[in-house]
Formats: C-alpha cells, sequence, structure tokens
C-alpha cells in the first residue's frame, strides 16, 4: 500500500541581505538544518530591480559542502580558484563541490528579472575534505518529462525512466516543476530520503493547506506527495530529495564541518594562506 506523505513543517521565506549586500529570502537557515538534513542553506532571488543584487558575492571561501545555483531567469558571472569562469544563465544551474577548500565569486548581472536560488548540501564527514570539483549544468543536460499538465526538469538524480546529471559527488535529486493554475500532480518519492518542496512562484495547496509561494514545505515519511497550483496563479517549484547524514554539525559562515576544532582549523588556514588544497 502506497502512503501519502504529509506535511511536518513549513518554513516561511524572510528577507535579508548578504555577500556585498545582495537584497534575498532567505528560507533554510542554521535554525532548520537538523530537520531538513542533509540540505543547509536555501536562499531564493527574485527581483526586477538590478540594484538589489549587482553588488554580488565577491570572492569569499568554502569547505565541506556543495553549493547549487540555478537560474530560471538572469544571469550570475562566476569564477573560483581551480580557473573555472563563465556564467550561469537562463535555466542553467552551477553545481560546485568545494570539498577540501575553494574559493569563488559570484556578481549577477542586471537582467529584466532575477529569479532562482542557491542550495547548500551537506556533505558526508568522509568526503569534506576530498577534491574540490566544478560542474556547469546546461539546459540540454537535464532530463524532462510530463506527468499530466505538470512539466518536469530534472537536474540530478533520476525521476522514474528520467535521468538528470549523476556524477559520483551529487547525491540528491532536485526537480523543477511548472504546474498550470488549477492543476494538480502526485510525485513519487524516494521512501527513506528527506523530502521538501521550495515554492519559488505561485501559491500551492498541499495536504489541505493553501501555503504561500517562497515557502518551503518538509514532507513526513510516505512514498509520494501531492501538489495543486492555486486558481490564481501557475505554479514553479523544487522538488528536493536527499539521504540524510545523520551527522554532526559544525557550521561556521560558509564552512560547514563536523566538529568546532575542524571549523577552527579551517579558519586558523585562511589566515595563515593555507586554505587551498588543490589548484
Amino acid at each position: 500500500m502506497m502512503d501519502e506523505r504529509k506535511i511536518e513543517t513549513v518554513v516561511r521565506g524572510r528577507r535579508t541581505s548578504d555577500g556585498a549586500g545582495v537584497r534575498l529570502t532567505r528560507v533554510l537557515a542554521n535554525s532548520t538544518v537538523e530537520a531538513f538534513d542533509p540540505f543547509l542553506m536555501l536562499d531564493s532571488f527574485d527581483s526586477t530591480d538590478p540594484a538589489d543584487y549587482t553588488a554580488g558575492f565577491p570572492m569569499h571561501p568554502h569547505r565541506g559542502i556543495e553549493t547549487i545555483t540555478y537560474l530560471i531567469s538572469g544571469r550570475i558571472d562566476h569564477e573560483d580558484s581551480l580557473g573555472n569562469k563563465g556564467s550561469i544563465r537562463n535555466g542553467e544551474s552551477q553545481w560546485m563541490t568545494s570539498g577540501s577548500g575553494i574559493l569563488h565569486q559570484e556578481m549577477p548581472q542586471p537582467s529584466d528579472r532575477m529569479l532562482g536560488f542557491q542550495l547548500w548540501l551537506n556533505m558526508p564527514k568522509s568526503e569534506k575534505m576530498g577534491d574540490p570539483a566544478y560542474l556547469g549544468i546546461t539546459p540540454h543536460m537535464i532530463g524532462r518529462t510530463q506527468i499530466g499538465s505538470a512539466k518536469l526538469g530534472v537536474l540530478s538524480g533520476q525521476y522514474g525512466d528520467v535521468q538528470g546529471v549523476t556524477p559520483d559527488h551529487i547525491q540528491a535529486t532536485l526537480i523543477d516543476i511548472e504546474l498550470p493554475k488549477g492543476e494538480s500532480v502526485t510525485l513519487d518519492t524516494k521512501k527513506h530520503e528527506t523530502v521538501f518542496v521550495f515554492l519559488i512562484q505561485g501559491d500551492a495547496e498541499i495536504d489541505g493547506q493553501l501555503i504561500d509561494e517562497k515557502s518551503a514545505v518538509l514532507f513526513g515519511a510516505g512514498d509520494y506527495i501531492q501538489l495543486t497550483a492555486s486558481k490564481g496563479s501557475d505554479l514553479r517549484c523544487m522538488l528536493f530529495s536527499g539521504k540524510p547524514l545523520h551527522e554532526p554539525v559544525a557550521w561556521g559562515g560558509p564552512i560547514v564541518m563536523n566538529t568546532h576544532e575542524e571549523l577552527d582549523l579551517a579558519f586558523r588556514e585562511l589566515r595563515e594562506g593555507t586554505f587551498i588544497k588543490h589548484d
């Protein structure tokens, strides 16, 4: 017998700023780490005013996490200490594995609308000090399928027979969902994984509740979820699914390790110029 996943908690995003003054909506943060394991931070970008975001995120370090940036619309120029340099554009994603340490910067460029998100995905203790890596996901690499009136874009992992990008370091399934107003969709989920949806644009009815856009909805145990777009607008949302790590989290700014001793070491290495292990 198949069981529907019910809402466990709803996290409403709050307006804040980060980087050199980028205005954004922070959805997941330190307070949600345990419930949303292995997902750490989720920031949403949505603005038609370049003054909100062009200050960008100048060069900064990361260790112990994967950062995933996905743009529905807009452009972000980026470069890192591995020598990667380029732009993320409409429908593209940047997946960066920081591992033992990387420096990078992300500089949003003026556009009609900047719409997307950045997700921080925790890395297992056994991989935190591994080699850093970079992956650019372009639209032709995204698996496409349709369920009724719902259009699905599988960025990573797999949904049914549809394959997204799955190199070894990717440990989560990310699915972009477009659902016309008033329409519903039922989506199968992996039984033993943490599953949540983030409403990027538009409201949704889930488990008998009307959920506002810019909210993350965490589900309890089960085999599938049901989503209904509100009658007022089309829905654009992301489905995230990943195996919880059940490991201690020591989070200090852009670095996430397992112990405070490891955090202290990372910041000492930054001060001493020994942070980067692989160029």
